[in-house]
């Protein structure tokens, strides 16, 4: 019988949770136990797509075109697993399944109410992932903190799982912050007790408590919260600050989590292989060679806003024997100050990623400008991609105030268009070009040589794309599109044989980046930056 671990948090939001489910799963994994894993949020969007960054980080695209919880980014990293968009529950999708069911007479007769029929459709949709996944262990992290009100229901929700699962198929772990203050260096447990009490008070006493601390909580913290949460001592777990977040899943397995984890659901007593796991870390913590990035964003004040790119930079380095230092530049300041971009000459290559709309965008340039005229790796994600098209349209093929229709709807010269599908389209959610698809690259050129293959497969995640009127002029001039849709009729890639390395991408390489695996693109710039300047450590 399938087991379900629910994980809760509390006192904060970003407490961690993402990071712990990730762990749980990865300690179940290297024990042999087949893993998916659940992100509810509660807030009332159907989706995370029409968030801004700021607002809720970076927005994950699965395979299937799920605009996700970057949450789900972190298990897929992780226990390097591509996971469904229907593993991404929210309000908005539960009670616009319960509200199209009362409008078609499925309840007919019958007033609708939070429970049952709100709780029986997070409940079905749970089990529905557990059904289509067939796996030994379905990991469910209930979003936001104890005590939100959008919360409630999915927690009455898990509550009622326990009795109707059973004991041994069940088991809740609430992960609560401990504080150490910073006067006296005292390990603060109160908060973590008032977090637990507001679970109880809800209907759910925890299993297990993880404490979310700066460094390993000692003897008399864990007693604490051991006996105010009503647990055994050996139930409360540290998940405390390290070099990687990678080495989280071996220091909670260190101190008895997965083997408590594996006793309490009934599940065989198995050897943890964690050799290959360590092998991949020790390539991150001990690195012979360092760079320095610098990211031109548009969302630099949030680093969650570039989650999976941070970790697919660190991943190419980690592939490369390399530290990755990232500075977060917002693109304005390049706007307002003339002098500004160069700055970038102290860095080994130039990253501009994502974004919308037209705030930054000529910031984004004057950097793509910089990296391209002073031979400075660069690579481009997305908007990065659309970006560097125009600046090329500008200063090398001499296309004056030539722009995207995005950021210049009357420009002369619309180098990037709206996609011709997307014209008609009214609703913003879910209506981009979104998830997996093929793109043909061309012999002999950089991204062949990346990528190792004529066809590869990569997630999408836009509205705009290079105007199919202007390809023969950019071509001309020297740009190089090494990368098309199966058909021809989008470009995907775009480079500069004649630089170091000048490669941008239509589509998001980052979100199937892995420990081990790094993105090609990613690897690639990495290994340009580390080959420009080889500093040694």
């Amino acid at each position: 019988m399938v087991k379900f671990v629910f994980i809760t948090g509390g006192v904060l939001s970003s407490v961690g949770k993402g990071v712990v489910t990730a762990s749980i799963g990865k300690m179940l994994q290297v024990r042999g136990f087949t893993i998916t894993a659940i992100k509810i949020d509660p807030y009332v969007n159907v989706d995370a797509g029409t968030m801004n960054p700021y607002i809720h980080g970076e927005v994950f695209v699965t395979e299937d075109g799920g605009e996700t919880d970057l949450d789900l980014g972190n298990y897929e990293r992780f226990l390097d697993l591509n996971l469904p968009k229907e593993n991404n529950i929210t309000t908005g999708q539960i009670y616009q399944t319960v509200i199209d069911k009362e409008r078609r007479g499925d309840f007919l007769g019958r007033c609708v109410q939070i429970v049952p029929h709100i709780t029986d459709e997070i409940k079905r949709r749970i089990r529905f992932v557990a059904e289509k996944s067939n796996v030994d262990v379905v990991l469910s992290e209930c979003g936001g903190t104890i005590g939100d009100i959008e919360g409630l229901p999915f927690l009455e929700a898990i509550r009622q799982m326990r009795l109707e699962e059973g004991l041994e198929n069940t088991i809740y772990v609430h992960v609560a912050l401990v504080p150490i203050l910073d006067v006296t260096g005292e390990m603060k447990t109160k908060p973590c007790q008032h977090s637990v009490n507001e679970l109880r008070r809800i209907g759910i006493q925890p299993d297990i408590i993880v404490a979310r601390s700066r460094k390993m909580i000692d003897s008399e913290a864990r007693r604490k919260i051991a006996l105010f949460g009503t647990i055994p001592e050996k139930a409360v777990f540290c998940s405390y600050n390290l070099p990687s977040i990678y080495q989280v899943p071996i220091a909670l397995d260190e101190q008895g989590m997965g083997e408590y984890i594996c006793s309490r659901l009934n599940l065989l007593k198995r050897i943890p292989e964690w050799s290959r796991w360590k092998g991949l870390i020790d390539s991150i913590i001990n690195p012979q060679f360092e760079v320095k990035i610098a990211l031109i964003g548009k969302y630099a004040n949030l680093v969650d806003s570039y989650v999976s790119m941070n970790a697919a930079l660190r991943h190419g380095g980690a592939a490369c024997q390399t530290r990755i230092f990232i500075d977060y530049l917002e693109a304005e300041e390049f706007e307002q100050n003339p002098t500004k971009a160069k700055i970038l000459k102290n860095y080994d290559g130039i990253f501009v990623p994502y974004g919308f709309g037209k705030r930054g965008t000529e910031g984004k340039m004057k950097a793509i400008r910089f990296a391209r005229e002073n031979n400075i790796p660069f690579l481009g994600i997305c908007y990065g991609f659309q970006l560097a098209v125009v600046e090329f349209a500008r200063n090398v093929c001499r296309l004056k105030e030539a722009s995207s229709t995005e950021i210049n709807p009357d420009t002369p010269h619309p180098v990037i268009d709206l996609m011709p599908e997307q014209r008609k389209i009214k609703y913003k959610g879910a209506t981009m070009r979104l998830g997996a698809h093929k793109i043909i690259i061309d012999e002999g050129t950089l991204a062949h040589r990346l990528y190792g293959n004529t066809e590869i497969s990569e997630r999408h995640r836009h509205r705009w794309e290079v105007n199919q009127d202007y390809w023969s002029t950019l071509e001309k001039n020297g740009l190089v599109f090494s990368g098309k849709n199966p058909d021809g009729q989008r470009m995907e890639i775009l480079e500069l044989p004649d630089k170091l390395f000048f490669f941008a991408s239509q589509f998001h390489g980052e979100f199937k980046s892995r420990l081990g695996k790094p993105d090609p693109e990613y690897y690639g710039f990495i290994n340009a930056c580390l080959n420009k300047y080889q500093k040694k450590l």
